[in-house]
């Protein structure tokens, strides 16, 4: 098992360098001049080249990558050109922000789809599988920006139950666990549990309804064997999938939240991403994409060894 850990922990280390080079690369790639956010327009060339070499932005791109990859290492991720603070701190204000979105959609998406693709699969063929797929479809359909601004419309504007923007009343240093809080939380974290909820719904329906109709299945009720036990043996066949699908979407919901994020004004990483973009704030822009990216590479990682202990066949291969 140590082994096979070790051998998943190193397949990390070439995968990280790559999407360090690539998050790096595609910044650079985009047009535009980011150091206009701080240069005036009638700024002398003297001034100019001056700013340039304070960034550190006259020298060639390999050497701005290796300078930049050794001090993320080292956890400073740079100045932001528009603020002037260090990235990090920007993006710990937001990624704990995110976080929190993050977690509450995924429980919430996950808790039903579990729930909702379990309950067709035993019923697969009949009305309440119907139901169940139509529901899943329509997660999965649904744009999260569109669903968004519906709910902000339904529940903000006409009914009035709950706020539609920012993350507690007195900002997002002030959020707590108590309603006043968890208020602003409900609208942002069901607009993000629909599509993971569609997704694992429909893994979860073809997971168990292949398992139950399988050979083993059927020999363990000709045996005589409880419901329960049977279900037990279902759910460790279909976990390593099911736990694939939702690591997955996990990563999405902490990297594509940008929409979502902006739509509530809410304060995390994809509404920082999003004003980075707008601003070409190019280190602050690197530091939130490469955190982002990072962070879905680590939760593969941790899937991937979940996997191995619900499925010893996985290290054995």
């Amino acid at each position: 098992m140590l082994s096979f850990v070790f051998r998943r922990l190193l397949y990390v280390i070439p995968i990280a360098l790559a999407v360090a080079a690539v998050c790096f690369s595609l910044v650079h790639l985009a047009p535009g001049d980011p150091l206009t956010a701080v240069i005036p327009p009638d700024a002398p060339q003297e001034v100019v080249a001056a700013i340039t070499r304070a960034y550190g932005m006259d020298r060639p791109l390999v050497v701005q990558f290796g300078s930049w990859l050794g001090r993320a290492v080292q956890g400073d991720l740079g100045v932001s050109v528009a603020t002037g603070r260090p990235v990090l701190i920007d993006i710990q204000r937001a990624l704990g922000n995110t976080l929190l979105l993050a977690s509450a959609a995924a429980v919430l998406g996950f808790g039903i789809g579990i729930l909702l693709g379990v309950v067709a699969a035993v019923h697969i063929g009949g009305p309440i599988d119907r139901v169940a797929t139509a529901i899943a479809i329509t997660g999965v359909s649904i744009p999260h920006y569109w669903l968004g601004l519906l709910l902000v419309v339904v529940f903000s504007v006409y009914l009035d139950w709950l706020p539609s923007m920012g993350a507690a009343s007195g900002g997002s240093a002030n959020w707590g666990w108590n309603w006043d809080s968890l208020r602003y939380l409900v609208l942002p974290a069901v607009t993000m549990s629909f599509i993971p909820m569609g997704i694992v719904t429909r893994t979860v329906r073809a997971a168990v309804a292949e398992i139950l109709h399988s050979e083993f299945v059927m020999a363990l009720r000709a045996k005589g064997m409880g419901s329960a036990r049977i279900a037990l043996h279902v759910g460790k066949n279909a976990a390593p999938t099911i736990m694939a699908v939702m690591g997955l979407q996990f990563g999405y919901l902490l990297g594509g939240s940008i929409l979502v994020e902006t739509v509530f004004s809410w304060p995390g990483t994809g509404y920082l991403l999003n004003t980075a973009i707008f601003q070409r704030d190019i280190p602050l822009l690197q530091g939130v994409i490469l955190v982002l990216a990072m962070f879905f590479v680590g939760l593969n990682l941790l899937v991937d060894l979940l996997q191995s202990f619900a499925d010893p066949r996985i290290r054995r291969g």
